[in-house]
């Protein structure tokens, strides 16, 4: 029994010692030069059409424009609000499943899940030791949503934008592409990196904004707010799964105004203008020939025509992740192999930067 018990604390230690070593080829460290895009999306489930035009979509282009990417389904973001954890779980299935439908190819990009990357927290923690409490409380998304919060809002909230300065710094990452609603918090990530290389010398690029051509899609029932599927209104949100009838049924019912005619005018026509908007997006147009295709139509007339545009280009990505979401192995899989890849990137930075900090 002794000698039992001495062989199992024996496996024990081995396996500790085996976790803090990390990879066991350390991979080279990133030439100078090499360009990295990092970009992350919260595990809400199933995308919405703003997702997908606002991010998504140009995500699958930069596929094909540089050689190193990494998308990262951002896990640990989303617990800064109450979770549900079996539905956190399907949701971050649900999200690879519609990733990959919409053209995320693991053989392209790297896809992964953030949890599973500790060098994320780790170097999150050294860079909120660097950053001053003011800088975060006058980002403008946690005065919003603290403001909608009221006193509930968590240290975890606060200081998400650190972590996902982390997310994209561990890489050393040199593009991320964003949406307008990004602005300020790329401005911290550069930031703090322009802070750790004074401090401890030149390390980390300064990673450049890719703003995507789609401005935000706003929502169908308030073209005024950006469209969101937390939307009490559930007609004001199209998901990429919708069926045809329920798209026809968001379209038909989204707001537009009291003049029939077709014009792209966001400052005075902001429903219209929103469809204008989508139709050129989802067919590839530009918003002059989405105007003139509307061209004798009323308002009623030319939703149903977006809605058959949205329809159309959904339609096989709906068939494929309804395919992909049968095969739970498969998506777990995929997640296992993108998070080691993104360990042998993130491995040798975090080690050096132990080193500059002083802690390894």
């Amino acid at each position: 029994m002794a000698l039992c018990s001495v062989r199992k604390a024996r496996g024990c230690w081995s396996f500790i010692r085996a976790l803090h070593k990390g990879p066991a080829a350390t991979p080279a460290p990133q030439k100078d030069g090499v360009e990295r895009v990092f970009s992350g999306i919260q595990p809400t489930g199933i995308p919405h059409l703003g997702n997908y035009l606002g991010a998504i979509e140009s995500w699958v282009k930069l596929q094909e424009e540089y050689s190193t990417v990494l998308y990262s389904i951002v896990d640990l973001h989303s617990i800064t609000v109450p979770q549900d954890p079996a539905l956190l779980q399907q949701s971050i299935l649900d999200m690879t499943a519609a990733l990959l439908a919409c053209g995320i190819n693991p053989e392209k990009s790297i896809l992964f899940q953030q949890s599973q990357v500790p060098e994320h927290t780790q170097l999150s923690w050294i860079l909120t030791c660097m950053v001053r409490l003011p800088r975060l409380q006058h980002l403008h998304q946690w005065k919003a949503k603290a403001a909608r919060q009221k006193h509930d809002g968590t240290v975890g909230l606060l200081t998400y934008p650190v972590l996902q300065a982390a997310d994209i710094l561990c890489y050393k990452s040199t593009h991320v592409p964003v949406g307008e609603d990004q602005v300020q918090h790329m401005e911290l990530v550069q930031d703090l990196a322009r802070s750790f290389n004074q401090k401890y010398g030149e390390f980390f690029p300064l990673p450049k904004s890719i703003l995507t051509s789609m401005k935000k899609v706003k929502s169908l029932r308030d073209p005024s707010a950006k469209m969101s599927k937390s939307d009490p209104d559930k007609l004001a949100t199209v998901g990429i799964t919708d069926s045809p009838e329920e798209i026809v049924r968001k379209f038909r019912k989204a707001v537009t105004d009291f003049t029939s005619e077709v014009t792209y005018e966001p400052d005075s026509r902001a429903g219209v203008s929103n469809m204008v908007a989508i139709h050129a997006a989802v067919s590839g147009l530009s918003v002059e020939e989405a105007v003139r295709s509307g061209a004798g139509m009323d308002t009623a007339h030319y939703k149903l025509l977006v809605a058959d545009a949205v329809i159309e280009k959904f339609a096989p990505i709906r068939s494929e992740i309804e395919k992909l979401k049968k095969d739970k192995d498969h998506l777990k899989k995929i997640l296992l192999v993108g998070s080691a890849k993104a360990k042998e990137l993130a491995y040798p930075v975090f080690e050096e930067v132990k080193k500059l900090v002083g802690i390894l």
